[in-house]
């Protein structure tokens, strides 16, 4: 699959659109950030009075809210659309002052139509879903799991759960410095490393790379077992 890299134009648009469209709506109502991933995209949990809920699906920005008591949608196709058209359309505010975190993509240029690869688009979502499935099967052994979310200043999907040893973070991530592939990883907050060294193969915890996750049969089921078995040697 496409590297996904922090510089790779598709990756750096989808990832602008979910900070500073879907996160700062959302951010501006509730004082929240993180997102959901969805069958066909990213989206908000619902926020605010109407009850609003931003998608980015299948290449368009999609707008549910409330509307003399019904819930009515809209959309707008996001390639050839401005970032300024986006947020006019989602009743965002570009200007509003609002931390996304350091890692997070300044809101840019505003006036230049959007422009991506939709290929690379549904490779940069297939793994999200992909990542999330395999977290929510996981939930089911987990001790006070937090919810499955996509962080936008990281742009990974991921939870935090109760182990012996501490609290650790399961995700799926696009690639960055560490690996130059989208990955899955375990992250212990603590500094223990119990069982298997040869799991263990980064700094902050254990990395599957998604060629690996994608060499066997059944992706989901690799990304499970990869998950529990960090699980099991935490306790």
């Amino acid at each position: 699959m496409s590297s996904l890299s922090e510089t790779d134009p598709t990756r750096r648009a989808i990832q602008r659109i979910a900070t500073h469209i879907l996160a700062r709506a959302r951010k501006a109502a509730d004082g929240e950030i993180s997102l959901r991933v969805g069958l066909t995209g990213l989206a908000t949990p619902a926020f605010g009075p109407d009850r609003e809920v931003l998608r980015f699906a299948g290449g368009h920005l999609v707008r549910e809210r409330r509307v003399d008591g019904e819930l009515r949608s809209r959309s707008l196709r996001v390639v050839g659309s401005t970032l300024a058209e986006l947020a006019e359309f989602a009743g965002v505010d570009l200007d509003a002052n609002l931390d996304f975190g350091h890692d997070a993509p300044e809101v840019g240029d505003r006036t230049t139509p959007i422009r991506f690869d939709e290929s690379a688009a549904d490779a940069l979502l297939g793994w999200y879903q992909l990542g999330a499935t395999a977290l929510d099967r996981v939930l089911i052994d987990a001790r006070d799991p937090s919810v499955v979310q996509l962080w936008p200043e990281h742009f990974d999907v991921a939870i935090d759960l109760a182990t012996v040893g501490g609290r650790c973070n399961l995700g799926a991530a696009p690639a960055d410095a560490t690996c130059d592939q989208p990955y899955l990883y375990v992250g212990p907050h603590g500094e223990e490393r119990p069982g298997e060294g040869s799991f263990w193969n980064v700094p902050f915890g254990a990395q599957l790379s998604a060629e690996r996750v994608h060499r066997g049969g059944d992706p989901v089921e690799a990304a499970v077992n990869f998950f529990r078995h960090g699980l099991q040697l935490l306790g």
